[in-house]
């Protein structure tokens, strides 16, 4: 079957899986819309009987969003390693709270699930290009390696291998599966950082606790990794001091509970958590501004 009868609309419809095929792979909103852009855009130059040739347009177009995202990671590298601090993915908000009709925010098109929680994509993060493409596509979108070896450039065998690769590195990090109770655990988090109560923060934290804050180097925030319960609760509250009218909101972040802190009206903060046993073990806060932008529609207030 060609694509001669292929519309627009149908072409459009395949943005979605697209846009979150590329978001796992990047972790980055504005990086995925722009793969996803490109592949669209070699679409439409192909001459008219080369595209009426391709059987399935769904499939040439994840093939080259997934080449695009491969070289996208090989120069993401380089990049991150002149980033100022620690790099974190991009956080997503749940679009059945934010959408405002705002449809082509890449961020309304993304199905969250576990796959998109901070603490996978930052165990995704620690995977080579391929491994990661090679996993993404197959453990999570369930693409036969047939098809991923067309966009490594590899045989089916040696993507299985490079799956089962990030499988043993997914295995070895257990990026945990969002809690029962974390919501609960959040709001505590919250009400004990509004009211600056040190003991109560410390209370709710591991003591093995671990934040990282990433603030791109265009906002002030600590640099490395802050270890320990007890060292993570004194600098939040010194946040609360530095920050006056700072205001705290419980909201979905990556389709699990967080916190986002906003002051004068505006996003300053999201912060994503990792919750076991009633305690908080991994604190992820991001602070860039230019990874809040899917965020920003908060500003406008959202009804409580």
């Amino acid at each position: 079957m060609g694509t001669a009868g292929t519309s627009t609309d149908e072409m459009a419809g395949e943005r979605r899986q697209l846009i979150n095929v590329a978001y796992r792979l990047l972790g980055s909103l504005a990086e995925s819309e722009d793969a996803v852009q490109e592949a669209y855009a070699r679409w439409y130059a192909l001459p008219r009987s080369r595209r009426v040739e391709i059987v399935s347009p769904g499939a040439w177009l994840t093939t080259v969003t997934g080449r695009i995202c491969l070289d996208v990671l090989g120069s993401a590298r380089a990049r991150r390693e002149r980033y100022v601090g620690a790099w974190l993915p991009d956080p997503l908000p749940d679009h059945a709270e934010w959408d405002r009709g705002r449809g082509t925010d890449p961020a309304d098109q993304l199905v969250l699930d576990e796959s998109v929680t901070m603490a996978f994509l930052v165990v995704l993060e620690s995977m080579t290009p391929a491994e990661r493409v090679a996993f993404v596509l197959h453990d999570v979108f369930r693409y036969p390696f047939a098809e991923i070896a067309e966009i490594l450039g590899r045989t089916p065998a040696a993507c299985k291998q490079l799956a089962a690769s990030a499988r043993r590195r997914v295995r070895d990090e257990r990026p945990p599966v969002p809690a029962a109770g974390q919501a609960d655990t959040v709001r505590h988090v919250k009400e004990a950082w509004q009211t600056k109560n040190i003991a109560a923060l410390v209370d709710l934290l591991d003591p093995a606790a671990v934040m990282t804050a990433d603030g791109g180097g265009m906002v002030g925030t600590v640099l490395r990794p802050i270890e320990g319960g007890a060292l993570i609760a004194r600098y939040m509250v010194a946040i609360a001091d530095k920050a006056p009218g700072l205001e705290l909101l419980e909201r979905s972040v990556n389709g699990v509970p967080g916190l986002v802190a906003r002051r004068a009206g505006a996003v300053t903060t999201v912060a994503s958590f990792d919750v076991a046993h009633g305690r908080v073990t991994r604190i992820w806060a991001v602070r860039n501004p230019e990874k809040l932008r899917a965020w920003m529609r908060d500003s406008e207030g959202v009804p409580e």
